[in-house]
């Protein structure tokens, strides 16, 4: 890195405070945390997109991909469920929560069932989102520093320190269209890195000629998740998969404040039709552009030396490092900066909410001036917390990040579940719910811990089935009444005519293009 590079990222970090400056001006907790419900479905879809598409994938799909022992274009299996959960969100689960007028989504559970529901699940997403954003800040840094000579408390205060204040500045809107920049500049870093690999590697000839033809294969129909090292299994990433990411877009509070954010119903919906057509292509390029730069790396050792056996993640750093030309590689730094920012903006900003609304807010109604002030004390808590726990995650941090995926199957499908009957099964009681709840995740930890030949995925589904299940049992069998406001909207299924066919035809399009990539490919 030179000068040039050097002044591109403090123009990148001067922007952003300017950013958190521009939209300060908020006056109830709405502004703060919903943006007034003023964004269209553009700015919300960029936003989700740029907070799902982190520094960890930009740095660790391509490696995956690229070099991981065992990895290959596979990783695009993540992405068959997307579009089905899109549409299960904009016909089911969505709308009635929308309606509702919450900021928190676990507010819902209180007015269906009651307050130990909503608080408990709460915490559970307090816990695990601060300390997973403190894991995602560490490696980021340990890899940027490991390569780039960046001091590593100078890269996790840059990264959490300049976040921190736009995000407390300026609340939801500077959130969403910092991401929006944000994923803009991910975008270029994406095409730069595949165009100069593609240079480097001497044309896509070359770059075939040096790939494992296992690599190319994208679905597997056989693989059922059942057994050990079976996994990227087709029905597997499709099932589980479905109901990973209605349960994470749906009702994890870093995702679906957005959602409640939109101006409208249709903005809401507009949203995500928009995300599930857009993930895919996306994270396409980030496995071809691991395809280009690992196939380069094959074929020159004096790079391949440079990146450890058991840490494939250092492929893109240590290429945009060596093989980047400079002002280019302010640009790309800049582009992992933007990644990891956009995350830990989403995490102080949801984790501000959900303090407030299910702990503050829920007992004692605040007026508009002590709703900001305790807004703010909790933005400013959660970020410090989440700077402070990524410089103390240490070495533990690759273990870490696995067991968090694990983790988060564990919880996905049950609380998917309580959701779905909170929505749609009347029967379902409070005492219910909680038992049902709790039965699911016991379920997917003994799976965890005593059947592990079974595809984390599949918990995800598994844990909403038995919560589902147990819950109604339970209901049925335990006598409850309850003042509780029955607060079911659902009503009936209405199909998207516009919508629908589209996220369904696209399901196909995707999973055929992934069937025979391997023959577009080579």
């Amino acid at each position: 890195m030179n000068i040039l590079d050097y002044i591109i990222i403090v123009l990148y970090i001067t922007g952003f405070l300017f950013l958190g400056r521009l939209f300060r001006e908020n006056k109830s907790g709405q502004d703060y945390f919903l943006g007034g419900k003023s964004f269209g479905w553009f700015p919300l879809a960029m936003s989700t997109a740029a907070t799902q598409l982190s520094a960890i994938s930009f740095i660790s799909a391509p490696a995956f991909v690229g070099l991981k022992q065992g990895g290959g274009m596979k990783w695009l299996t993540y992405e068959f469920a997307v579009p089905l959960a899109m549409l299960f969100l904009m016909i089911f689960l969505v709308p009635p929560m929308y309606k509702a007028g919450i900021v928190s989504v676990y507010g819902y559970l209180e007015k269906r069932f009651n307050a130990s529901t909503r608080v408990l699940l709460s915490i559970v997403f307090q816990i695990s989102r601060a300390f997973a954003t403190g894991v995602m800040i560490y490696t980021v840094a340990l890899i940027l520093t490991s390569v780039l000579s960046i001091p590593m408390w100078q890269t996790i205060l840059v990264i959490g320190v300049v976040t921190l204040i736009y995000s407390y500045q300026g609340g939801m809107k500077a959130v969403v269209y910092g991401d929006v920049i944000q994923m803009l500049i991910l975008f270029v870093g994406i095409a730069v890195c595949l165009g100069f690999g593609l240079h480097y590697a001497g044309g896509w000839e070359n770059v075939v000629a040096n790939v494992d033809p296992s690599r190319l294969k994208v679905v597997d129909f056989r693989s059922m998740g059942v057994e050990e090292g079976d996994e990227f299994g087709f029905w597997p990433m499709v099932l589980g998969g479905f109901f990973l990411y209605v349960s994470y877009y749906g009702t994890d509070q870093s995702q679906v404040q957005r959602l409640f954010s939109a101006s409208s119903i249709q903005t809401v919906k507009s949203t995500l039709l928009c995300n599930g057509l857009m993930r895919f292509p996306i994270t396409l390029f980030y496995c071809l552009m691991g395809l280009v730069i690992g196939a380069f790396a094959l074929s020159e050792p004096a790079f391949l030396n440079q990146i450890p056996d058991d840490q494939p993640d250092r492929m893109i750093p240590i290429f945009i490092r060596d093989y980047l030309p400079n002002g280019v590689i302010g640009l790309l730094i800049v582009a992992i900066f933007s990644a990891a920012m956009s995350s830990l903006s989403s995490a102080i900003n949801s984790l501000s909410a959900a303090s407030v609304e299910d702990f503050i807010h829920r007992k004692n109604p605040l007026s508009d001036q002590q709703y900001m002030r305790y807004s703010k004390y909790f933005a400013l808590f959660w970020g410090v917390v989440s700077i402070t726990l990524a410089f103390f995650v240490g070495d533990i941090a690759k273990t870490v990040i696995e067991a968090i995926n694990k983790i988060g199957s564990v919880f996905f499908g049950p609380i998917l579940a309580t959701f779905i009957s909170a929505i749609a099964i009347r029967r379902v009681h409070a005492i219910g719910a909680n038992v049902g709840l709790l039965s699911g995740v016991l379920v997917n930890v003994l799976l965890w811990q005593f059947v592990p030949d079974v595809f984390w995925f599949w918990w995800n589904a598994i844990g909403a089935v038995v919560t589902m299940s147990v819950g109604i049992l339970a209901s049925l069998l335990i006598p409850y009444t309850t003042k509780t406001q029955q607060m079911i909207t659902f009503g009936k299924l209405e199909w998207e005519p516009k919508f629908g066919p589209v996220l369904l035809l696209f399901f196909v399009f995707i999973v055929a293009l992934s069937v025979f990539l391997p023959s577009l490919l080579s």
